[in-house]
């Protein structure tokens, strides 16, 4: 899920939001103002519920987003990648970069999550009742006591043992040890994940036909993303198995064609598009350091006759957008990276960041298809996520 607006880092960590997350704010604020707080605390200015919904909404986000942080934290102690937190429609995602090392770093990265909400439910509880106890009975109570039980809700919503949820995860970490195999275990929760996605639609559809309205058209839409977000995750790991030992430098295209970003895209077009059977150029300068990476899709987004006085450096992709990768790293752990506005390509740099090579859509898709191919020989010796290698392009 893409970040419509960046909040600022916390922890070292980037966050961010999609703008879909206004729809919970909607929800909560709609819920609590003119339902729930006016029915339990009657008698109070309409502005006053408004505030309260308001503070309760965004107390709600920041729940979120501590749920987030805490996955995020212990995937780098775990020494994995975290390119950022965003929170959106359905909750919040911390965008990982890499695997955990073994079912334990897994079961924790999970695990932790869940703990936070159930940490934080309790300490608006205590709150609730401390104020309660000493003859507090006003909105704030009543805040307090729902965000307790909505963060022990969201806990246990994630404890199912269903991926993409935490639970699934922990189920997956659970798997992997007692198998050893993790390529199976993730097929396992994603395949429950889907099961359990299904059964929230059902239930989401019965809800609604019965005169539930809007609460069954939210769990069945819950249910819906459950399921096409595990068969992704199932699609994902069947992946990681088939291109498991593949390097960066056993797909990519080397010696790409390279342009200067001065150069405009009538000539270019004409000396190197209309004669080469290319798709992507990096733009080097004149120290041969990457300023930007142009495809074919965006010279052909270039009106024919605006091309004499538009340089490729004008429409290139910023270098900071240009997904980078060393010949020696897992192909794997770039394939999350490919994404934004180079269509699916990334650039390939030496140790001294020179441009080697690129990885583009075709060469990802040679290599998923060799390594099905692979994976499904019967003669094939040997089987596993670290055993599929490919041979070099020529």
């Amino acid at each position: 899920m893409d970040e419509s607006f960046r909040l600022g880092t916390v922890a070292g960590i980037r966050v961010g939001i999609n703008v879909s997350v206004l729809a919970i704010v909607a929800i909560i604020v709609v819920g609590l103002a003119f339902g729930q707080l006016p029915a339990v605390f009657p008698d109070r200015a309409p502005l006053a519920y408004a505030v309260a919904a308001l503070v309760a909404a965004v107390a709600f986000l920041a729940s979120l987003l501590a749920h987030e942080l805490a996955h995020a934290i212990a995937a780098r102690r775990h020494g994995i990648g975290v390119e950022g937190i965003t929170l959106w429609l359905l909750g919040g995602v911390a965008r990982l970069h890499g695997d955990p090392r073994g079912p334990k770093a897994d079961f924790w990265i999970a695990v932790v999550g869940p703990l936070t909400s159930l940490a934080l439910g309790a300490v608006f509880g205590v709150l609730a009742q401390v104020l309660f106890w000493v003859g507090g009975t006003g909105l704030t109570v009543g805040v307090l006591s729902y965000l307790a039980g909505l963060n022990v809700l969201l806990a246990v919503f994630n404890l199912v043992p269903a991926a993409p949820l935490d639970g699934g995860r922990v189920l997956r970490a659970a798997l992997w040890r007692w198998r050893g195999d993790r390529t199976w275990a993730a097929v396992r929760a994603a395949r429950a994940g889907r099961i359990f996605g299904f059964l929230l639609i059902a239930l989401g559809v019965m809800w609604f036909v019965t005169g539930r309205g809007l609460n069954g058209l939210w769990l069945a839409l819950v249910g819906l993303f459950l399921v096409n977000a595990a068969a992704a995750e199932e699609q994902q790991a069947q992946t990681q198995a088939w291109l498991g030992g593949v390097r960066v430098r056993d797909v990519m295209s080397p010696d790409p064609m390279t342009a200067h970003p001065s150069e405009s895209v009538a000539d270019f077009v004409h000396r190197v598009v209309l004669t080469h059977r290319f798709s992507t150029y990096p733009l080097l300068d004149e120290l041969g350091r990457l300023t930007g990476l142009v495809t074919l899709n965006r010279i052909r987004a270039v009106p024919p006759a605006e091309r004499p006085a538009t340089t490729l450096g004008r429409i290139a992709c910023d270098p900071d957008e240009i997904p980078r990768a060393r010949p020696d790293q897992p192909l794997t752990d770039l394939m999350p990276r490919l994404a934004g506005c180079t269509d699916g390509r990334a650039v390939v740099v030496d140790a001294e960041d020179r441009v080697v090579g690129l990885v583009t859509p075709s060469d990802i898709s040679r290599a998923l298809q060799l390594g099905e191919l692979a994976a499904a020989d019967p003669y094939a010796r040997h089987h596993g996520a670290d055993m599929v290698t490919l041979p070099p392009r020529r």
